[in-house]
This record gives C-alpha cells, sequence and structure tokens, in this order.
C-alpha cells in the first residue's frame, strides 16, 4: 500500500515545482491562451495567458507512477509493486488523449489557427488512441483470466451478457471521447476542471483499494466470498489513482483562480482519457457517470442548449456550458467554481455510497 501513498506525495511535489518551470517556458515562447471574443467579458483579462499545462501533470503523473515502483522495489513479485498491463494501458491511454490535445493546442497557438485541428484530424486522432487502448484491453490475461477490460457492461460489478470484442470496442470508444469532452467542456473556468478531477481520482483511489482488498483472488480469506471483485490489477489502478490525484492537486496551486496556467486540450482530454480508462479496468463504466456527475451535468447543458435553439430558435441557459451561464447571471467566478466542486464532492460521495451498498448488499 505504500506505493499509493508514495505516487501522491511524488505527483503533488514534481507539479509544485514544475508547473511554474513550464510557466516561464510557455511563457518565454509566447504559448498564450486564445479567448474567444463571444464568452464572458470577464474572460478577455485572462488572453496570453500559458496554455498546455497538461503536460505538467502528465509527465508528473507518469514519473510518480513508476518513482513508486522503484521506491516500494517493484523487482519483488510478492510486494504487489511491479508495473501492470492495467496500469500501463491506462497510463498510455491518458499520454495518448493528451498527445491529440497538444496538437490541438499547439496548432491554434503556433500557427494561429484558432479552431486547432480539424475536425476530421482530431476525431481520427481520438479514435486511434482509444482504439488501440480497447483492443490491448481485451489481451494479457492472468492465471485466473481476467484481462484489464471486460466484454461485459459493467456499473460496481460486471453484469448483464456478454456484449463481444467488436461492441465493447464501440462502447470503449463512446466512454472515451465522452468523457474527453465533459473535461473539455468542464476547463472554462479557473480550476474548475482539474479541483473536480482531484474529487474524482480520489475515489478511484478508494476503489482501487477496496477491490484489492475485497478481490476474489483472495477468496479463502474473505468472509464472504460471494461478494467479491473480479478486477485484474485493483491496487495498480489505485496507484495510478493517486498518482493523478497528487500531480492535478499540486497543478491547481498554479491553477486556482488567478490561474497562472491553464490545461488547455493537453490536459482535459488526457484527463477525460484516463477517467474512462480507470472506469473500464476498475469495471465501474456506469458508476463514473455518477462519480464524474460535475462533467455529466456540463455536457448535458450544451445538448440541451443545441437542441433546444435547433428545434425552438430559443435558448435554455444565457450561455452555454453551464458555468457560464452562473457567470452571466452575475455570480463570480471563484464562487461558480466552489459551487461546483460542492456539487462535484456530493456526485463522489453519492457514487461511493452506491459502490459500498453494492458490496454490503451482497453480504
Amino acid at each position: 500500500m505504500k506505493q499509493i501513498l508514495f505516487a501522491g506525495v511524488i505527483g503533488l511535489f514534481l507539479t509544485l515545482i514544475g508547473t511554474p518551470l513550464l510557466i516561464k517556458l510557455l511563457a518565454r515562447k509566447g504559448y498564450g491562451q486564445y479567448i474567444r471574443d463571444d464568452g464572458p467579458r470577464e474572460h478577455a483579462s485572462k488572453r496570453g495567458t500559458p496554455t498546455m499545462g497538461g503536460i505538467a501533470f502528465i509527465l508528473a503523473t507518469v514519473a510518480a507512477y513508476f518513482l513508486a515502483k522503484l521506491v516500494t522495489g517493484y523487482a519483488d513479485p510478492k510486494a504487489d509493486a511491479a508495473p501492470t498491463f492495467s496500469g500501463l494501458l491506462v497510463l498510455g491511454l491518458m499520454v495518448g488523449m493528451g498527445l491529440v490535445g497538444f496538437l490541438d493546442d499547439y496548432i491554434k497557438i503556433v500557427k494561429r489557427r484558432s479552431l486547432g485541428l480539424r475536425a476530421k484530424a482530431k476525431m481520427s486522432g481520438q479514435l486511434i488512441v482509444g482504439i488501440t487502448f480497447a483492443v490491448l484491453a481485451l489481451q494479457f490475461a492472468d492465471n485466473r483470466g481476467n484481462t484489464p477490460a471486460s466484454t461485459k457492461l459493467s456499473f460496481i460489478t460486471d453484469f448483464g451478457w456478454t456484449i463481444g470484442p467488436v461492441l465493447f470496442v464501440i462502447w470503449a470508444l463512446f466512454m472515451i471521447l465522452a468523457m474527453s469532452n465533459g473535461v473539455n467542456l468542464t476547463d472554462g473556468l479557473d480550476g474548475l476542471a482539474t479541483g473536480a478531477s482531484v474529487l474524482v481520482f480520489g475515489a478511484y483511489t478508494f476503489i482501487g483499494v477496496w477491490q484489492y482488498q475485497e478481490s476474489c483472488a483472495n477468496a479463502q480469506t474473505l468472509t464472504n466470498p460471494g461478494a467479491c471483485y473480479e478486477v485484474r490489477d485493483p491496487l495498480d489502478l489505485a496507484v495510478v489513482a493517486s498518482a493523478l490525484m497528487g500531480s492535478c492537486l499540486g497543478f491547481l496551486w498554479w491553477n486556482t483562480s488567478p490561474a497562472k496556467i491553464f490545461m488547455g486540450d493537453t490536459g482535459s482530454l488526457a484527463l477525460g482519457g484516463v477517467l474512462a480508462g480507470l472506469a473500464i479496468c476498475s469495471r465501474t463504466e456506469l458508476l463514473v457517470a455518477i462519480l464524474g456527475g460535475l462533467f455529466v451535468l456540463i455536457t448535458m447543458s450544451v445538448v440541451i442548449q443545441v437542441g433546444s435553439f435547433k428545434l425552438t430558435g430559443k435558448r435554455v441557459f444565457r450561455m452555454a456550458p453551464l458555468q457560464h451561464h452562473f457567470e452571466l447571471k452575475g455570480w463570480s467566478e471563484v464562487l461558480v467554481v466552489v459551487r461546483f466542486w460542492i456539487i462535484q464532492g456530493i456526485c463522489v460521495i453519492v457514487g461511493l455510497g452506491i459502490f459500498y451498498a453494492g458490496w454490503a448488499a451482497d453480504k
């Protein structure tokens, strides 16, 4: 369990000291944020703030993961510290989605093209990364026959009929794209997406530890073997989640209002992708919609706004995504962010409550 603590502390330390160095580098190169002219007027002052800050917590998370393994002696298989296929795949998904976001940010800033990557190019990049993850996640079975992902749908555990590998790949792609877009839409105010992500990754750290303690691999030592989890590498997923939580928390120090740096699409696509990866590999695919409820809520506000305007010509909100609606109603940016963090905290509490209740009901 020490590796979970080490991963979080190392991630926190690396982003606390590494982010200001990245800020100086980006500022020197003039890689500043583009601000939409049709956004809230108060955001005009943010123009030129260094962006692509996702680089900081992506690199910190990867480094924290491997350094935690090194510190705890990953060469000893009995220490449960060795890197696993589940952990590596989730990290690979984060890096791959972050790379797509980086290209998008780079084109926006360096090439001075406000829309970044062409829609087809951006979607193609996400599809390549997502399909690669989904296909590989069905490989690498352990001695119990468990692969990192399952072809069954899951809520707090797997349920229902097997949907098969083809439908699984489609389902995984939907989750990855949905969560990536959700975090991307949430990343509109200083610290909002980062703080919300810290809460969700904290929840997945707990879930990973709990699943490890109640793993079916330890059925002989459990008081109720029927209430166990068939997850390939739950402890390693907790290490990844802890590294993410620490890295995002350190980044939040610099990203909170007034932000010294923005995560950009580099960060938002990476966070959305890794969140979907954690849900898929921990068999909590539908539960993530509750745990990440704020991302879902903000995404739905955009869907409702666009749908209402196309059908009736009228807008439901003053502006979408939802956080900008409240800004235009007169709420200060900090007030919106804190209240939305509270909403996200409630979603995490409800999600963890459902997760625990499902386990207790089977006892």
